[in-house]
């Protein structure tokens, strides 16, 4: 299908703030993380944090399943709830996840003691998993860094029912955000057994 000059131009302000929030919540996200910020929200326990991360990376999987079984049945509206509903517990992670590693020191795969230092000891307990583990962490954290703009621009197409676009951009945003949210999950299973209760 042809799109017009009209069509395209009342989409360039939706797609330029697509792509500001796609460069911008990975970056903002980014400085969160790495700077030196624990404890900075007081006395707030987040330790019930990953746990829920966990939940809503399983519930977002779920969405998105049930969304794409919505589709392939031709029901657009329990199609759009779905995703809507997956973009809405991503968001959700998010900002859970933004929140404990403001608040919270990072856990560590492996370490058994809680100390914060992965010991020689600790990285021979754990063996070749470990290796496992930073593989589906580290694939997570660049698909989930590089899919923003990608659900942002699916959600926007399907939204104003520009059906055609919004299949094209689907088409691989699909298979990166459900990679992203059972890789998190995977991830909050592998590390469980680290976290200080």
């Amino acid at each position: 299908m042809q799109y017009t000059s009209s069509e395209a131009k009342n989409n360039k302000p939706a797609l330029y703030i697509i792509g500001v929030l796609g460069i911008a919540i990975p970056v903002v996200v980014a400085l969160l993380l790495y700077m030196p910020q624990t404890g900075k929200l007081g006395d707030l326990d987040v330790s019930f944090l990953p746990h829920l991360n966990g939940v809503l990376n399983s519930a977002t999987a779920l969405a998105l399943l049930v969304g794409y079984y919505f589709i392939k049945s031709k029901n657009i509206m329990a199609h759009r709830t779905s995703m809507l509903t997956a973009f809405g517990l991503s968001s959700l992670f998010l900002i859970s996840y933004v929140t404990y590693h403001f608040q919270a020191a990072s856990t560590l795969y492996g370490d058994l003691n809680g100390n914060h230092v992965l010991e020689e000891v600790e990285k021979e307990a754990t063996g070749s998993v470990r290796y496992v583990y930073y593989f589906f962490l580290l694939t997570h954290i660049v698909l989930a860094t590089i899919i923003v703009p990608f659900v942002l621009t699916s959600i926007y197409y399907g939204i104003t029912n520009q059906v055609d676009r919004h299949k094209r951009v689907s088409r691989y945003t699909f298979p990166m955000w459900l990679y992203v949210a059972l890789t998190g999950v995977l991830v909050y299973l592998m590390i469980k057994p680290f976290y200080i209760h």
